[in-house]
């Protein structure tokens, strides 16, 4: 099954080292990040796993749940956690999927639907595809997909700054520029009229074209 931004993220019941969850009960009204991994005791994975435990009070601010997945059973999660811990100075805090069918990665089409057998004899080489970032709102809808190659770590904190700007965005017509960070200009989307803008913001707006008006951020 193919996904795209604004699909539902297709919800599941699976086991993590918090116990089954159902995805979209656990996420309840919250927005979520579901980050994937091919393989329990890789390199890049566990600095990923490490930094992502330092920010989760980060994403608690935002009311963003954080939930890993990896492609091997809960109790080499376990262990993995303790290395984790040991050289990332975090201790994992939020759930991990064992993915041990590979019925997520099918699922969330990581890995191609046909794909055979468990997490049995798989190596990280064989599930690199399962290396994707995906941001769910509240509303269950897919607002961001990614996907990275084993040898490149995530920028986490990016994930981050797209929350701000999802949150922001979907509460105020405007839209963020690029590299845009919390607290900059941002910009009126162009479906508002001066007229309307007038009445949202009063302070004013700079007009630099007819369709590219920015303006301080909104509170």
């Amino acid at each position: 099954m193919s996904l795209r931004i604004n699909d539902e993220a297709p919800n599941f019941t699976a086991q993590t080292t918090q116990g089954e969850i159902n995805f979209h009960e656990w996420l309840g009204d919250s927005w979520g990040i579901l980050f994937s991994h091919p393989k329990d005791f890789t390199p890049v994975c566990t600095t990923e796993l490490g930094y992502m435990a330092g920010l989760e009070s980060e994403f608690k601010k935002r009311n963003c749940k954080i939930i890993g997945l990896s492609i091997d059973p809960v109790k080499d999660h376990y262990e993995w956690a303790k290395d984790i811990t040991e050289t990332q100075g975090h201790t994992v805090n939020y759930p991990v999927i064992a993915d041990t069918d590979l019925s997520i990665a099918k699922l969330y089409n990581m890995l191609p639907a046909d794909e055979a057998g468990t997490s049995e004899g798989r190596t990280a080489a064989t599930n690199a595809t399962v290396r994707s970032v995906f941001i769910v709102g509240p509303d269950k809808k897919i607002k961001l997909m990614l996907t990275y190659p084993m040898t490149t770590g995530r920028n986490f904190d990016e994930i981050l700054r797209v929350i701000d700007s999802m949150q922001l965005t979907a509460k105020h017509k405007v839209a963020t520029p690029v590299n845009w960070k919390n607290g900059e200009d941002v910009i009126i989307v162009p479906a508002v009229s001066n007229e309307e803008a007038k009445t949202m913001f009063p302070d004013g707006w700079k007009t630099i074209k007819p369709y590219l008006r920015t303006v301080k951020q909104p509170k």
